[in-house]
């Protein structure tokens, strides 16, 4: 395939935008709106996968694509302008590695391998600048319709693809004695040549050598302050805006109040929710549940008549990547579906981690996208008892697991004095078996350091949890079912190019195309092919080392099962310590990971086992089964432990007829 350089002008903000739609990174690794070599790779390939489909997609030059993928992101957070910025700004300088030497009289254009006109009987009055920045014409000749061999790729075959362009621009770089790593299949001849004959002309460019520098998105003076925002929001877990730093906000994302109940009097940190009212709430809301007020009917305080001995409690989830419901839109990669509306939510997105927790399992308070009637744990005690309104915790992490836990569980909030009792749920589930190493098993979490560190973590919450708490341990999944059913499945970026014999005249449109023969030159650069399996993804994922789950996510069955070994010996270390253990301030229980009840549910219901998955890593569990998952969590507890959800309020109804929403969420 041959490719426009100036398509890789935008890179580095899709690098931003998805590089962890594939690998998410350990919080132990310092937070970079930048980098690394491996991911630069993935980020060239999705770029120039999605721009060139767009092309093809919509019949439109790549110059055109690259101005529609700009003008379909938002202008929040910059990204319209970086995106725009990228394009023209860095494009000049890429213009100038046209294949003659401009230190030199310029020659005349002539039909050559690299550049092919063809001409208009007449010169027309105006020309393009935005479209054709710094192209040479010939005094008298106006181009229209050009045929431009891209200069950084010169004669490159036919069969060329966008893996040996990303290696050729070293944005891919195979290490010695390391194998070459690439999503599409290689072409048997002209790997070598080619990376020469481009090299040669790459290494002097700027453009190129900034992109390869390390310098990263963030260098842009209007990005600095908002990539310092989500840098310290991720670092710490906590909300960003929190003016009386009672670890609760008013601001949605940056670790607000899609992750945890919204303040409601954010410059008091005695009001926030959770807490046991203030003198029953009788002259303000100091727990944010919406109930305040004296009954004039009697003087009663309503939340004294509605929530006394009802046993109130909260909901908080010490979670990973899948309890955060990490989640990208497969829209985002796929040219045929993206239009105006769908990055709509990237800036939410973007400030959330690429995390949707207002949609997940345990403390979604949204209404679900997916149609589903189920609700997540938290709305479900809600609705148990509307006391326990807006008290619920997402203290989880991309990356998250046993070994980590430890730097952000402070972000935790609860007063032993002065809050209800919560439930805990710790539901570390996938990293201390999943990493993207070469061999994998050297790295995953040993029983004997789970339970020292599970015991640690319990420790900690025995000292800052109210008495009447639960903690529920639960287990790891068996992760072989990731493979079992994707291996063979097509990925949402696999609607990919073939057969580019032609993509270089796309640059400019033509009115007027003749060919040798006198024909008119049809843009015959083939056809929408799904060529990207999930088993070549994951496979292409696990050369670079950056898969999520190299031990699940891998055609190597002995693997595969090794890890779900590993898993089964985590989940019994957990179960030995739920009884086991005793703690003062809560009751220690433990529960499976009911993932053969969920996918038996699913196929009840007409689903297939796929369809549980996020599309675009592979890995995640969806929010279907994410509502699936606390369906069967809360069927567990109401026949097993039904004390653990406490009583269920006869004021509801009472509750909804005085205060509605409650000032919703």
């Amino acid at each position: 395939m041959k490719v426009p350089c100036r398509i890789l002008a935008v890179a580095p903000l899709f690098l931003l935008l998805l590089f962890c739609s594939w690998a998410s990174p350990a919080p132990d690794d310092q937070f970079s709106m930048g980098h690394s070599k491996r991911h630069q790779c993935i980020g060239c390939v999705l770029v120039l996968s999605v721009i060139t489909q767009l092309a093809q997609v919509h019949n439109s030059t790549v110059e055109a694509s690259m101005e529609r993928l700009c003008g379909y992101l938002p202008g929040k957070l910059y990204l319209k302008t970086t995106c725009y910025i990228l394009v023209h700004v860095f494009g000049s300088d890429i213009i100038k590695l046209l294949p003659w030497d401009r230190s030199q009289p310029k020659p005349p254009l002539v039909r050559s391998p690299r550049l092919l006109p063809c001409f208009a009987p007449k010169p027309l009055p105006v020309r393009s600048p935005r479209l054709l920045p710094g192209f040479y014409f010939p005094p008298g000749v106006a181009p229209v319709y050009i045929r431009i061999q891209c200069p950084i790729m010169l004669k490159l075959d036919a069969d060329m693809n966008v893996d040996i362009v990303c290696h050729t621009l070293e944005f891919c770089k195979q290490d010695a004695g390391q194998p070459r790593c690439h999503l599409y299949p290689l072409p048997k001849e002209a790997w070598k040549l080619t990376q020469e004959k481009a090299r040669h002309i790459v290494k002097k460019s700027t453009a190129m050598k900034y992109l390869r520098s390390g310098s990263d998105i963030c260098s842009l003076p209007f990005l600095a302050k908002i990539c310092q925002k989500i840098k310290v929001s991720i670092q710490t877990s906590m909300p960003l805006k929190d003016a009386d730093s009672d670890k609760y906000s008013v601001f949605p994302t940056l670790r607000g109040y899609h992750w945890r109940g919204r303040d409601c009097n954010d410059s008091d940190k005695t009001v926030y929710p959770g807490r046991r009212p203030d003198n029953w709430d009788a002259h303000r809301d100091s727990n944010c549940n919406g109930i305040w007020g004296v009954d004039p009917k009697d003087g009663i305080p309503y939340e004294k008549k509605f929530c006394k001995g009802s046993q109130p409690r909260g909901i908080i989830l010490l979670g990973d990547s899948a309890g955060a419901h990490f989640h990208i839109p497969p829209e985002w990669l796929t040219a045929s579906q993206m239009s105006l509306s769908s990055f709509f939510d990237l800036p939410t997105a973007l400030t959330d981690e690429f995390n949707w927790p207002q949609l997940s399992g345990a403390t979604g308070f949204m209404d679900s996208t997916s149609g589903m009637e189920e609700k997540s744990i938290y709305l479900r005690l809600r609705k148990r008892n509307r006391c326990n309104h807006r008290d619920y915790q997402n203290i989880s992490r991309n990356g998250a697991s046993s070994q980590n836990l430890k730097k952000f569980i402070e972000s935790l909030s609860r007063n032993q004095l002065l809050d209800n009792p919560a439930i805990v749920i710790y539901a570390m589930i996938g990293n201390d078996v999943c990493n993207g190493k070469a061999d994998p098993i050297p790295e995953m979490t040993t029983p004997e350091q789970l339970y020292s560190s599970v015991t640690e973590t319990l420790k900690h919450l025995d000292s800052h949890l109210p008495k009447g708490s639960y903690v529920v341990l639960h287990g790891l999944p068996d992760g072989t079912f990731l493979w079992d059913n994707l291996h063979d499945r097509y990925h949402p970026i696999g609607i990919h190019l073939r057969n580019f014999s032609n993509v270089c005249t796309c640059l400019v449109r033509c009115t007027q195309s003749p060919s040798r023969n006198g024909q008119s030159t049809s843009q015959n650069v083939g056809q929408l092919n799904k060529d990207v399996t999930y088993a070549q993804l994951f496979s292409f994922l696990n050369c670079l080392q950056v898969n999520a789950c190299h031990g699940w996510m891998s055609s190597n069955k002995t693997l595969r099962t090794l890890t779900s070994e590993r898993a089964q010996q985590l989940s019994n270390t957990l179960k030995k310590i739920a009884a086991s253990e005793k703690f003062t301030n809560f009751d220690l229980l433990y529960m499976d990971f009911a993932f053969k009840e969920m996918v038996e549910e699913w196929q009840r219901r007409g689903g297939q086992p796929w369809q549980l998955i996020e599309p675009v890593d592979g890995f995640h569990p969806n929010e279907v089964a994410l509502l699936l998952l606390a369906e069967l969590f809360w069927k567990k507890m109401q026949l097993q432990w039904p004390q653990v959800l406490g009583k269920e309020n006869p004021f509801n109804s009472r509750i909804e007829q005085v205060f509605g929403d409650q000032g919703g969420h």
